[in-house]
């Protein structure tokens, strides 16, 4: 049998490789691949569809390579070191699809490519410029990749025989000025992240009908650029220059569903996320002093972490009602309003670290899966602002002020899974002790920490050290009196039984950001 196996899969090989050139390996799928090539290997089977060239060191190609391979429809040539093409190199391939030549040495794009093309991939060379020739009779064209090369204007006309382009990546440039409008009836999307743009063409998206998703990140705005189409659903604009919002620079985009605008010098909104459709927002690290009025009713997620936010108030998030993911880490928040997120439905993480809370805050939605507190100042934690969290299953309390626990505020979180209380000015009695053993039997993931007080335990760990553990003698009351405290606390537990909860036993919108 195994003989009959090997002779098999000999026979297959050699089938599949038929006359396949040296450094190459050639499928049944018309795909050929080649390593450690210094030009395009002669005798390339006829039929080839999809050749494979790239991570090679092929400095340059002639018009005579792929003369004969008019079946290729896929031809990739990425990291090769390729600093020219002559004129013609591809003309041949008249069913070429996909041509990829990313991160090479290219100052120009190649000349008098082949109708088919669909997607042509041009990112990470040293073109400096583009002109109309470069996409002529390009009919068919989807997807064009310039990102990371050298150009710093584009002309209106330059793509204009490119007329069913939908995806066009220019990020990474040094783009400065676009002289017009870009006439492409069919593109979806448009990113120019990371250039220098300060302002777009009065009618610039007046022939971008169909534009879907726009990232102008990166780049010298000062504003919300104005005439965006109505239909568009993503907008980013990270890292620019923009002070402030106001409603006109949105309320005509019913559509948008996405807005993205950390790092900016935003410090009023002015109610301009009034959109119905609007369901992720960023505005992180800007210079909010309050989270914006008029928050939509479908909001899924809002960061307004790094900011000046002081408070947060009932009326700021009244009829939230969808909104999932919260950010507010990184604020100067120090009060928050009882019941302030008592609107907020589904809320399932909600992030308040690095702020400065005294006190746990209060009448949490019941829909917490995640809550994150660390790098306040709470002191205590009481069970009346626990006791509806029984869907918790991560609860951060990590760099506060707390001494000690109440072993009864985790009978009211059954579900929870990790615990994080490292960084904490701990009183290391036996008492503390004593609650280890409630914990250790839930079998959390627990961080404890070290003692502050008394003296002489200072830096032990409390959920670990023997020297406390025996201080309190621990077997003894471990084999007598823990029984009977454990015992007592499990009839609290039965009285907020998981069993009792709605919905799955694990959450399924679980939104994993980092507490550490």
């Amino acid at each position: 049998m195994l003989l009959f196996i090997s002779f098999s899969m000999l026979t297959f090989l050699i089938e599949c490789q038929g006359d396949c050139p040296t450094r190459c390996v050639c499928d049944a799928s018309k795909s050929v691949q080649c390593y450690r090539v210094t030009t395009v290997p002669k005798a390339i089977p006829t039929d080839t569809r999809k050749l494979h060239l790239g991570h090679n060191n092929i400095k340059q190609l002639r018009a005579s390579d792929f003369g004969g391979l008019n079946g290729i429809e896929e031809l990739a040539l990425s990291s090769c070191g390729m600093e020219a093409t002559e004129a013609y190199t591809f003309s041949t391939l008249t069913n070429l699809r996909t041509l990829e030549l990313w991160k090479n040495k290219l100052k120009h794009v190649p000349s008098k490519l082949p109708s088919n093309v669909e997607v042509l991939k041009l990112g990470n060379n040293r073109i400096q410029a583009l002109c109309e020739a470069d996409f002529e009779g390009l009919a068919k064209l989807k997807v064009l990749d310039l990102q990371n090369n050298k150009i710093s204007i584009i002309h209106s006309s330059v793509l204009s025989s490119a007329v069913s382009l939908e995806n066009l990546i220019l990020d990474s440039n040094r783009l400065e000025l676009l002289s017009g409008p870009l006439r492409l009836a069919y593109l979806k999307r448009l990113s120019m992240q990371n250039n220098r743009l300060s302002s777009l063409p009065l009618n610039f998206f007046n022939f971008l009908p169909s534009l879907r998703f726009l990232s102008l990140s990166g780049n010298k705005f000062l504003k919300i650029p104005q005439g965006m189409p109505p239909s568009l659903w993503s907008l980013k604009m990270d890292k620019n220059l923009i002070s402030e919002l106001e409603m006109q620079d949105l309320n005509y985009l019913s559509h948008l569903f996405e807005l993205s605008l950390s790092e900016n010098q935003i410090s009023t909104a002015n109610n301009a996320l009034t959109l119905s459709n609007l369901s992720t927002v960023d505005l992180s690290k800007n210079q909010l002093k309050a989270i914006p009025a008029g928050l939509p009713s479908h909001l899924r997620m809002l960061d307004c972490s790094h900011n000046f936010i002081q408070k947060i108030t009932l009326q700021e998030f009244s009829g939230v009602c969808g909104l999932k993911h919260l950010f507010l880490e990184y604020n100067n928040i120090t009060n928050i309003d009882l019941d302030a997120l008592q609107h907020c439905l589904q809320l399932s993480d909600l992030a308040l670290e690095q702020n400065h809370l005294s006190s746990f805050p209060k009448g949490l939605p019941v829909t917490l899966v995640r809550l994150d507190l660390k790098g306040n100042n709470i002191q205590d934690i009481c069970k009346e602002t626990v006791k509806n969290l029984k869907r918790l299953q991560v609860l951060n309390l990590r760099n506060n002020k707390l001494s000690s626990l109440n072993p009864e505020v985790f009978t009211y979180v059954p579900r929870l899974r990790q615990l994080y209380l490292d960084g904490n000015p701990w009183n290391c009695t036996c008492d503390l002790i004593r609650i280890r053993d409630l914990l250790t039997a839930k079998q959390l993931e627990i961080k404890s920490g070290n003692c502050a007080t008394p003296a002489y335990y200072q830096g032990e760990n409390w959920l670990s050290s023997t020297k406390i553990l025996n201080s309190c003698g621990y077997n003894i009351w471990h084999s007598v009196r823990g029984k009977s405290f454990l015992a007592s606390y499990a009839k609290v537990a039965q009285n907020h039984d998981s069993s009792d909860i709605n919905g799955p036993t694990d959450y399924e919108d679980y939104y994993d950001y980092d507490t550490y």
